[in-house]
């Protein structure tokens, strides 16, 4: 199953810059003008669209909001090591982004930064256990 998170944004030329910065891969097909795709996983991908774009799918102009509106959603998602968010979150904070909050709880590891738009994002990494969890 492919996993698609659609996000309009104010203005898809920075939107694409600052998710380049991240080193997350452009999908060329997928991209044009109006609209960029990046993977961020194997067949997941992040959608970047301009407002007007965003709007003319499915009715969804009540749904747009904005930089100053706070996001409805929270995209979490592992790597391989504390020091891969680490990496991350500082290309985000160099690309222009908002650094939030670092929890290092006994089991993971987990930093937070918004986009230039307000998307917010959590990337973790689960410490390792040698006992199985129930």
């Amino acid at each position: 199953m492919s996993l698609f998170i659609a996000c309009p944004v104010d203005d898809v030329e920075r939107a694409t810059a600052f998710y380049a910065a991240l080193g997350w891969t452009l999908n060329p097909e997928m991209s044009g003008p109006a609209a960029s795709c990046f993977a961020f996983a194997p067949e997941q991908y992040v959608m970047l669209s301009s407002r007007e774009m965003y709007a003319s799918v499915g009715g969804t102009e009540d749904l747009i909001g904005g930089p100053g509106t706070p996001s409805k959603v929270t995209v979490s998602f592992d790597l391989p090591s504390r020091e891969a968010v680490d990496e991350l979150v500082e290309r985000a904070r160099a690309a222009g982004g908002r650094i939030g909050d670092t929890d290092d709880y006994s089991f993971m590891y987990q930093r937070q930064f918004d986009d230039p738009d307000g998307y917010h994002y959590s990337p973790f990494w689960m410490k390792p256990t040698s006992e199985p969890r129930g």
